[in-house]
């Protein structure tokens, strides 16, 4: 490997040279094979001003590393801390990296510069992970530290795409308006620490910075607030942030650029599988788009290969108006037919039906369900717990407890996961936080390890320890 690093040093300082004199016949170079792989990140060899130096004053910082390095996707993966006004500039060349400080420092204050996985060797792209600089510009470097953990509050699971943040004012608006002080990543398991930080009282958030502002600028992205103020003090406990998104993203131009390139008319999906209807569920049909008008009247329901129609059932459409419902008492094992007139509805582009619309279905048989069973150990049942029956990250089912069992006569088989959710407001669903004003944390979920496996015609019974 020490060959392989001088071969490729003389192939460098030649590139430039040919580079100078305007020859560039070094576009093809091929490293010598053989011999072991270089699994080893750099390593730092000095640095001027050192790192932890006092009293910095400069404007410039130079580390020296060991082997030919380069420094890639620096924009998202530097971290300097206190945030300046104005990013500084990094360039590199051969084992040098350098760093132009572009804002006026702070007296007396640390500084870290975190480089993530940017810096990385040269010939086989190994990281030296969050490499971090450190520096101060009075006499001492400050050391308090602040650790924690991301949760996604819908989830149960950590998170690890958002940024934690902390800021000086404790206004709501600050989160808007100013980029936040410090600034750190979570690693893989959602856990974050801030180094360095002075003593004193910030205000700690979680952001998903999808834009890289540092600002919340958009309620549909994944946030996190901590319940007070936080103290920066020596022997400080983690403290869990719980994200979630305050409404779902703008469907409608989502849906829009998925169907722009289809043909002009009303599209829809439902939710039967292989067109099975489940016998305790509603019929579901979500149109593409919303719909700017709709008429149940104009939706007719049959049965049998007579076509009987079907006197008992109800038609509603949703508050998103894009999901249409259609409830009512199943027969099993039977035909049906859903009859939907070319102008039953019209979308938000203005689009209707082509021409009248028949769906054909079969429902479910008895027996092709089994019973399930759970009962749950340590069961907190002052906190409303409603158990969610979930296939793919989708709900199936969604049973509220009244006891720490539950049971259901008939439930399709398959393999299921479960969730937790604590249920606040009682109101059967899960409710994203409120920061604005209100301060309101999201509703919790407790993810369960366990699967479970329902059979059909079987008595399904499992006991779950949480």
């Amino acid at each position: 490997m020490r060959v392989q690093k001088i071969f490729w040093g003389i192939i460098i300082s030649s590139c430039v040279f040919a580079g100078l004199s305007g020859n560039m016949g070094c576009a093809n170079i091929i490293p010598p094979q053989g011999g072991p792989k270089d699994t080893l990140p750099p390593v730092l060899l000095t640095a001027e001003p050192r790192d932890s130096a006092l009293h910095f004053s400069g404007d410039k910082i130079t580390l020296n590393f060991n082997e030919f390095i380069e420094v890639r996707d620096i924009g998202n993966n530097l971290i300097f801390s206190p945030t300046p006004e104005i990013n500084p500039f990094v360039d590199y060349k051969l084992k040098t990296v350098t760093v132009k400080l572009k804002d006026a420092l702070l007296p007396n204050t640390t500084y870290s510069i975190n480089f993530g996985n940017a810096i990385q060797d040269f010939t086989e792209g190994n990281p030296l992970k969050n490499f971090t600089y450190t520096f101060s510009t009075g006499s001492y470097i400050d050391s308090l530290t602040l650790q924690g953990q991301v949760i996604n509050a819908k989830t149960g699971e950590p998170d690890s795409t958002m940024i934690v943040m902390l800021h000086t004012s404790g206004d709501d608006s600050a989160v808007v308006n100013k980029k936040p002080l410090y600034v750190t990543k979570p690693d893989g398991n959602g856990h974050f620490q801030f180094n360095n930080l002075p003593p004193g009282k910030f205000y700690l958030y979680a952001l998903q910075d999808n834009n890289r502002t540092r600002r919340y600028l958009s309620d549909d992205v994944l946030f996190a607030f901590a319940d007070k103020p936080v103290t920066i003090q020596p022997g400080l406990q983690p403290i869990t942030l719980y994200a979630y998104i305050g409404k779902p993203a703008n469907e409608t131009n989502k849906n829009q650029a998925q169907v722009s390139n289809e043909a002009k008319r009303l599209t829809y999906h439902t939710n039967l599988v292989s067109n099975k209807q489940e016998l305790f569920q509603n019929f579901i049909l979500t149109s593409d788009r919303p719909l700017q008008f709709f008429d149940s009247t104009k939706l007719k329901l049959y049965k049998d290969s007579t076509f009987v129609p079907v006197q008992d059932y109800t038609i509603e459409e949703d508050s998103t108006h894009t999901h249409i419902t259609l409830a009512t008492d199943w027969q099993e094992n039977t035909l049906y037919h859903l009859v939907l007139d070319k102008d039953f509805a019209t979308d938000s582009s203005g689009y209707q039906l082509l021409k009248k619309d028949s769906l054909h279905f079969m429902t479910k048989q008895k027996s092709d369900y089994g019973k399930l069973k759970i009962t749950f150990r340590n069961l907190d049942m002052q906190k409303n717990p409603v158990v969610w029956l979930m296939q793919q990250n989708k709900i199936i089912r969604s049973v509220p407890l009244l006891s720490n069992t539950m049971t259901i006569d008939m439930f399709p088989p398959g393999e299921y996961t479960l969730r937790i959710l604590y249920d606040n407001n009682k109101n059967g669903e899960w409710d994203p936080g409120i920061f604005f004003g209100q301060h309101i944390q999201p509703e919790l979920v407790q993810p369960i390890k366990r699967k479970i496996l329902v059979k059909a015609a079987w008595q399904n019974e499992f006991e779950i320890a949480l």
